[in-house]
C-alpha cells in the first residue's frame, strides 16, 4: 500500500449543476399530519432549499473540511480514502475512527482537535490519539466496489490491513452506526493487532435469561427496538433489497438525496424536534454534499445489501478490551448485563443522559470525554 495524497477539489461545473437542479426542484404535495410521521414535512425541506440555494458557501466549508491530511490507498483493489492526522505528542496512541450511514467524515470535525492535540483544547496531559477515519467502501471519495463481496467482515480486515500498513501494529478502534458494527468484527476477529474497541451502537439482542427480570432501562431498550421495527426501518429494508433501484432518484435529485439522510439525522438525534437545536445547517449539508458530489447514495445503500443475511451481523463473541458509551437516542441500545453478554471484556459501560447517533457531531466534548475514560481502562 503506498497512500497518496488526497484534496477535495469540486469543480465549477458540478456546483454549476448544483445550483441549477436545485432551481428546478419538483415539490410533492405537503404531508398530511402535522408532525413528521409522514417524513421530512415540505416546510421544513423548503427551507433546506432556501438555505442551500442562497446562503451555504460550499468553498468556503470545502476549505474546513481540507485542514486535515486526507489519502487514498488500495486495500483489495478498492481505492480506500482516509483522514490521517497525527498528534504532535510522542505518547499518543494510533485511534481508528469510522463512521457509518447516513453519516462520514464530516461527523468527526468538532473531536479531530481535542483528540490529537489536547493540550492546546483545553485538556492539557489528556490522553492523545493519532486519528486514522477512512470512508466506508461505496462511501463518499472511497472506491465503488464493482462486484459484491464488501460486507462487514471484508472491510474489517481492510482496515485492519490499513492500520498495520500506516506503521501501526497496535491500535485503538471506535465507531459509531456501521462503524460500531465494524469495530466490532474487528475484535471479533482479533486478528492480534486491536488492543481494544469502543463503540456506540452495540448490536447485541436481549438476554433471554434476563426477560423475566427487566429492568427499566432494558424495557426501554426493548421498546426502542420495537419504535425501529415498526416506524423506522423502511429505509434499511429499502437499501438491504433494492439499493440500485433507490440510488436512480438519489443520483438524480439532490433534494431527494438530502431529505434521505436528513431524516434521519432527525430521527436519531437528541434534537428536541429540529436539527439544527444541535448543529448547524452548514453542518447537515457538508455531511449532504458528501453524498451528492460523489454520487454514493446506491453504492453506499449497498453496504445493507451486503450486510444483511451473509452472517456479518451474527454476534459473534469479542473477547478483546471493550467499551461502550450509551446515549439516550441511540437507535439500538443495551443494557449492561446484555451487552456483557456478547463483549465478554467489558472494560466501560456508560450511560449518557443527552445525546444521540451521531454522538461526536452533537455532543463533542462528551464523546471525546467517553473515548478518553473508555481507552484509559485498556493496555497500552
Amino acid at each position: 500500500m503506498s497512500p497518496r495524497p488526497f484534496t477535495i477539489q469540486t469543480s465549477d461545473e458540478a456546483l454549476d449543476d448544483l445550483r441549477q437542479r436545485l432551481e428546478r426542484t419538483r415539490w410533492p404535495d405537503a404531508e398530511t399530519p402535522d408532525d413528521w410521521s409522514q417524513g421530512v414535512p415540505l416546510t421544513y425541506m423548503k427551507q433546506v432549499h432556501q438555505y442551500w440555494l442562497h446562503q451555504y458557501d460550499f468553498r468556503a466549508r470545502e476549505a474546513l473540511l481540507n485542514q486535515w491530511p486526507a489519502f487514498i490507498t488500495e486495500i483489495e483493489g478498492l481505492d480506500i480514502h482516509f483522514l490521517h492526522i497525527r498528534s504532535p505528542r510522542e505518547d499518543a496512541r494510533p485511534l481508528l475512527m469510522t463512521h457509518g450511514w447516513p453519516g462520514s467524515i464530516v461527523e468527526f470535525q468538532k473531536v479531530i482537535g481535542p483528540l490529537t492535540d489536547p493540550d492546546t483544547h483545553g485538556a492539557a496531559n489528556a490522553e492523545a490519539f493519532h486519528l486514522v477515519c477512512p470512508s466506508l467502501p461505496g462511501f463518499t471519495f472511497s472506491g465503488k466496489p464493482q462486484t459484491p463481496g464488501w460486507g462487514i467482515n471484508k472491510i474489517a480486515a481492510a482496515w485492519d490491513a490499513l492500520m498495520v500498513s500506516l506503521g501501526y501494529d497496535a491500535y485503538l478502534a471506535q465507531g459509531g452506526d456501521w462503524g460500531s458494527i465494524v469495530t466490532t468484527a474487528i475484535g471479533a476477529q482479533n486478528l492480534g493487532h486491536c488492543q481494544g474497541i469502543h463503540i456506540t451502537m452495540p448490536v447485541v439482542g436481549p438476554d433471554p435469561e434476563t426477560m423475566n427480570d427487566l429492568t427499566e432501562f432494558e424495557q426501554e431498550c426493548l421498546a426502542a427496538y420495537q419504535f425501529y421495527q415498526d416506524h423506522d426501518s423502511g429505509y434499511s429494508k429499502q437499501q438491504s433489497t433494492r439499493p440500485q433501484t433507490l440510488g436512480y432518484g438519489l443520483a438524480d435529485s439532490p433534494i431527494g438525496q438530502a431529505a434521505w439522510i436528513l431524516e434521519k439525522f432527525y430521527q436519531w438525534m437528541d434534537c428536541k424536534g429540529l436539527p439544527e437545536n444541535v448543529v448547524s445547517m452548514d453542518e447537515l449539508l457538508d455531511n449532504v454534499m458528501m453524498y451528492w458530489l460523489t454520487d454514493s447514495g446506491a453504492s453506499s445503500a449497498r453496504i445493507y445489501w451486503e450486510s444483511f443475511g451473509d452472517g456479518s451481523l451474527r454476534e459473534k463473541p469479542v473477547t478483546i478490551p471493550s467499551a461502550i458509551s450509551m446515549f439516550p437516542k441511540e437507535i439500538f441500545k443495551a443494557s449492561e448485563r446484555w451487552a456483557a453478554k456478547r463483549f465478554v471484556d467489558l472494560r466501560y459501560y456508560h450511560r449518557r443522559h443527552e445525546g444521540g447517533h451521531f454522538a461526536a457531531l452533537e455532543q463533542p466534548e462528551v464523546f471525546v470525554q467517553e473515548l478518553r475514560n473508555a481507552f484509559a481502562t485498556m493496555p497500552r
